[in-house]
């Protein structure tokens, strides 16, 4: 009988233990030694949120792939192809396509409008401080939410790497990734984590492209014959390549596919640490052009999930996935290790080793931004202009900034720990439900709703935001199922796992009721101004 692959991963690892802690460590050095560097550049507020303003749009096209191309890309999908094939491959679609919204409706307008914050634009024309106060809550539990998948990745890949099996060995890597990106942020702010970010894009698409022309190799670049291959070994035969495998077994599951892909193609546009991007660029074309160049970078490694995903469902047991880790997140790293040489091997050990750190860079980076972006919304909009009334000095609003990041890092850390064995795929995809649920209405209303009222806003907003986290509280993601985060819980009783259909009309529909009934008239000259400037980038910071 044959060794497990995964019991051969931790035996390959304690081999190589010393060349993979290496690894590690030189990345998390040298990731520091980039922080701390940008950190003593970090002079004032304009430094710590948007970076000074001064990145080209290449530089922050590279940045938002960074930011964007997270653990559920890398991690998440790749084992979600490898299990479920066709239908793990609509998160890479949805992931795609959503770049286009956000682009088309969203990237330049903000750019123009705002400073630091999506709070900023919804201020110019509502009551400051019940919008500020809305959009900070709101941008703080989207983050969160995102955070918790990062977190759920880091926990698995260290794991798997260390072999460490106890379930308090995992919750200390949880909290050592944690405790890296509180430093990265407090010491680094936004100049510090671009870097970062631009760094680990690069290692990313070099990582994926490896693997890629490795998996292509094995099969003479034959994707016909990947796919026959894993269709064939994923024990499924032709339906693993057909829609319907995880989302068309009843009407439940086809419904659940509509509302993920609702909530993917829609949440891009709402995602707080993608917004704050646009503001680290000088003018609003080089917003537009480095949100082109993230299109282009991002595009191309979708493109290679495919090699990724069905590679390790061709190369791999199904069995040996799902043992290592039930949700898939560790497909892509053992994969790296069968085309590198297989387990035990060197070559095997020094992919593994080296798919991993990239992949842990990939975790690092997207925290760091998500971080940054809640702690600049709640410094900026609650603390500065709602707390103490716009009267706080730059110095203290960066050290509320940086204050904020330590309470949300432990807040994520806690969280985190109770999520590892979820896909961090689904966990990104309730991100955006929540983000396009609270964030996307407002926005959009702000920006191009002439009537739209400080009411309209707050309905929208918040009751996005309430009703997608109930929903997710009360689904199968939370309680009722083997795969939840309270396995032996069960009080669910919203059926599906991913609450965009019914959460995101909702928050449309308040921001359009909430306005209808408002007493409050709309100041049209502001809502000109602001036209305005969103179009043609007059009077922008």
């Amino acid at each position: 009988m044959s060794t497990p692959l995964h019991l051969t991963v931790a035996a390959g690892a304690t081999e190589h233990r010393p060349l993979i802690i290496t690894l590690f460590g030189l990345f998390v050095v040298a990731t520091l030694v980039i922080t701390v560097w940008a950190g003593r550049q970090t002079k004032d507020a304009a430094d710590f949120y948007a970076g000074g303003r001064q990145f080209t749009g290449f530089q922050n096209g590279l940045a938002i792939s960074g930011d964007y191309m997270s653990a559920a890309s890398f991690l998440g999908i790749a084992g979600a192809i490898a299990l479920f094939g066709y239908d793990g491959f609509l998160y890479s679609i949805g992931f795609l396509v959503a770049w286009l919204v956000a682009l088309l409706l969203v990237a330049e307008p903000l750019r123009n409008s705002g400073r630091y914050t999506m709070g900023d634009v919804l201020a110019y024309r509502m009551r400051q401080r019940p919008v500020r106060t809305a959009a900070g809550t709101s941008t703080i539990v989207v983050s969160i939410f995102y955070l918790l998948a990062q977190m759920a990745g880091a926990g698995v890949l260290v794991s798997l790497l260390l072999g460490i099996t106890s379930d308090g060995g995992k919750v200390a890597v949880v909290a050592l990734v944690g405790l890296l990106m509180i430093l990265y942020v407090t010491i680094g702010g936004m100049k510090g984590t671009t870097w970062v970010q631009m760094v680990k894009a690069v290692l990313l698409i070099a990582g994926a492209l490896l693997i890629t022309f490795l998996v292509l190799l094995k099969f003479h670049f034959n994707i016909s014959e990947l796919l026959g291959k894993a269709a064939e070994n994923s024990g499924k035969g032709a339906k693993f390549l057909e829609p319907g495998l995880k989302y068309g077994t009843n009407g439940t599951t086809k419904l659940d596919f509509i509302s993920l892909g609702i909530a993917l193609v829609l949440g891009t546009a709402g995602l707080p640490h993608i917004l704050i991007r646009f503001y680290t660029v000088p003018t609003a074309k080089a917003a537009r052009k480095s949100v082109n160049w993230a299109i282009g970078i991002i595009g191309a490694f979708y493109l290679m999930t495919i090699a990724l995903g069905f590679g390790a469902a061709a190369l791999l047991n199904r069995a040996d996935i799902l043992a290592s880790n039930k949700a898939g997140n560790t497909a892509a790293p053992l994969l790296a290790q069968e085309v590198g040489g297989g387990p035990g091997t060197t070559g095997g050990a020094i992919l593994l080793a080296v798919i991993s750190a990239v992949a842990f860079a990939t975790i690092l980076a997207v925290v760091a931004g998500l971080t940054l972006a809640s702690s600049s919304s709640f410094a900026h909009d609650i603390y500065v202009n709602v707390i103490r009334k716009g009267k706080a000095t730059e110095k203290e609003e960066v050290r509320a900034a940086r204050w904020s990041t330590v309470v949300i890092g432990a807040v994520a850390i806690g969280l985190g720990a109770l999520a590892r064995d979820l896909n961090v795929a689904g966990l990104v995809a309730l991100a955006f439900a929540v983000a396009a649920s609270a964030n996307l209405p407002t926005i959009l209303y702000s920006l191009f709703w002439k009537r739209f009222t400080t009411r309209g806003a707050l309905w929208s907003i918040y009751g996005g935001l309430v009703s997608s986290v109930v929903l997710v509280l009360f689904s199968p993601v939370v309680s009722g199922k083997p795969t939840s985060m309270f396995k032996d819980a069960d009080f669910y009783w919203f059926p599906l796992e991913n609450p965009g259909i019914v959460s995101i009309p909702l928050g449309f529909l308040l921001g359009w009721l909430g306005t209808l009934l408002s007493k409050e008239e709309a100041d049209p000259r502001k809502f000109a101004e602001l036209e305005v400037r969103s179009l043609t980038g007059t009077g922008a910071h």
